[in-house]
């Protein structure tokens, strides 16, 4: 419609005449009748009166445009987000349980908040059930900690470091012409722990034992085949096993989060050398990666990087997952290049874990990287755990779980017993003690003790117990091919990985593990 029919619409609407239509707007009844029949139109000054007067826009008047109108006026409707897209690691409000949990085993007192948090949490994923996860988040936020709670566990580096056992073991140095075997033993060691875990990443132990009885491979002695998954089996399983990296479908070890953290930290050296910072760590995953190369608290914290959160405070905004798992598996680079120097490793593993994780979270990662770094120097298994948990402070929930399972297998129980008490201390069937960074610390542990210093069993015991298989492959390959060098590995496990590694890293891409291993030899020597 015209703005000639639109004046003169509103105007007979209003029972208005000419005359009197001029009289309001200070115009002649001429001008009026010229503006109606489309002669003239009014000036802008008239156009604004005359749209005020009627509670119309001039976008209305001019165009009659109601969409028009809508586009370009959002405010006049709410703008959501598409909640049923986005991802359970992305939303506060789907992860309340999770929350719940990781309070009340920091030592928080929510007692008073327990039915609200789970009446809550089983809302629909929606606008009033984060409007309530907000206000959840407050509460947390404030909580004090119960009177009864036994554990000192700061997240800061300066109070971690005094609250350690008073002496921590003397380590002997390493001949720099011995350093290679045991560099190249880690990198394989961890690619093959973690590819043998791969394909049964998530799997729970009620189907993944008789998954290996069934295809003969029961104890766990190698990798998994896709020959060894039928149609039949395929079918009766819960667990999805078509079409995942079997170590005979592969051309080379395939891209896992596992492997692209001790990827993308020889980067953060090459670009910044041993004094990176946790900002600069934070910048560089919002640079090399993708968002879904992160998960759980690294899919939190690169999200809340974008938000603007740093450093700490982006280990703690929103974050549910802050105690679980993945700041041990970054933990290995920072042991590789600080051979014989378990502080120096865990320090720098710190300066990591801090971005993501809070408490045990940080823990894992110092723990993982003091043990890399004494197994290049150490033969000694025990001395290894005994310099890990030196890093760590000694009234922390992994400092005690550890210590506990090192006196259990000082005291003789056998492996079967000790993993039948993870399982029962730890539900692999709740995803919060599936992927917590304790629970996965002492199936490492334990996977180091019962192995007998033997590469294949070791790796094989750490994915056969469940939990977060490849992850636990991947850090026990990691320790014991440091500490035996490359040549206690057998070629069943590397032939598969046809010596190159694949990343999600922007500009890397496949990479030779050999280059991998000469440039970790001159980060070592700076």
């Amino acid at each position: 419609m015209s703005l000639s029919k639109n004046i003169n619409r509103l105007r007979t609407e209003a029972r208005l005449s000419q005359t009197e239509f001029a009289e309001k707007f200070g115009v002649t009844h001429q001008s009026v009748q010229k503006w109606e029949s489309g002669e003239t139109k009014p000036d802008l000054d008239n156009l604004i009166k005359i749209s005020k007067f009627f509670s119309v826009s001039v976008d209305q008047l001019l165009f009659d445009s109601n969409q028009r109108i809508v586009e370009e006026l959002p405010t006049s409707r709410k703008i959501l987000p598409a909640y049923e897209k986005m991802h359970d690691w992305e939303l506060y409000s789907a992860q309340l349980s999770t929350e719940y949990l990781q309070s009340t085993e920091e030592g928080l007192d929510l007692s008073p908040y327990r039915d609200l948090f789970h009446s809550i949490a089983k809302l629909k994923n929606g606008e009033y059930k984060t409007l309530l996860a907000d206000i959840l988040f407050e509460i947390v936020s404030n909580a004090k900690r119960r009177k009864d709670f036994a554990y000192v566990e700061p997240s800061d580096l300066k109070t971690i470091q005094a609250c350690r056992v008073p002496q921590a073991p003397t380590l002997k140095t390493i001949a720099p012409e011995n350093l290679k075997e045991k560099i190249e033993g880690a990198w394989y060691g961890r690619i093959s722990g973690c590819l043998l875990g791969k394909p049964v990443e998530g799997i729970r132990t009620n189907e993944f034992i008789p998954l290996l009885k069934e295809t003969g491979n029961y104890p766990l002695r190698r990798y998994l085949l896709s020959s060894d998954i039928t149609d039949d089996i395929i079918a009766r399983y819960q667990f999805p096993l078509a079409n995942r990296c079997y170590a005979d479908t592969v051309d080379c070890a395939p891209t896992d989060d596992d492997t692209n953290y001790t990827v993308l930290y020889q980067k953060v050296i090459d670009e910044f050398g041993r004094d990176f910072t946790p900002y600069e760590i934070s910048q560089c995953w919002l640079s090399w990666q993708p968002k879904n190369a992160y998960a759980t608290a690294e899919r939190v914290a690169f999200c809340n990087f974008v938000k603007g959160y740093l450093p700490p405070a982006s280990a703690i905004y929103k974050n549910p997952y802050r105690e679980w798992i993945g700041a041990q598996i970054r933990a290995d680079y920072f042991g590789y290049i600080n051979p014989g120097d378990p502080e120096k490793a865990a320090e720098m593993a710190w300066r990591d874990a801090c971005i993501s994780h809070i408490k045990n979270g940080i823990y894992g990662e110092m723990f993982v990287a003091a043990m890399i770094a004494a197994a290049a120097v150490c033969d000694d298994l025990l001395q290894i755990i005994q310099c890990g948990l030196s890093q760590i402070p000694q009234r922390s929930r992994l400092y005690e779980a550890i210590t506990r399972l090192l006196e259990n297998y000082r005291d003789g129980m056998s492996q079967t017993d000790c993993f039948k008490d993870i399982h029962t201390r730890w539900d692999e069937h709740v995803q919060h003690a599936w992927c917590h960074t304790i629970s996965n610390a002492e199936i490492v542990v334990a996977a180091l003790l019962y192995g007998n210093n033997d590469f294949g069993r070791s790796i094989c015991i750490a994915v056969e117990t469940g939990f977060d298989t490849d992850c636990n492959g991947a850090t026990v390959g990691s320790i014991l091919g440091m500490k035996n060098g490359i040549h206690s590995i057998g070629q069943e496990w590397l032939a598969p990985l046809h010596d190159r590694l694949e990343t999600s890293i922007f500009g890397v891409g496949t990479v030779d593990i050999e280059t991998l291993v000469a440039k970790t030899l001159k980060h070592i020597g700076k």
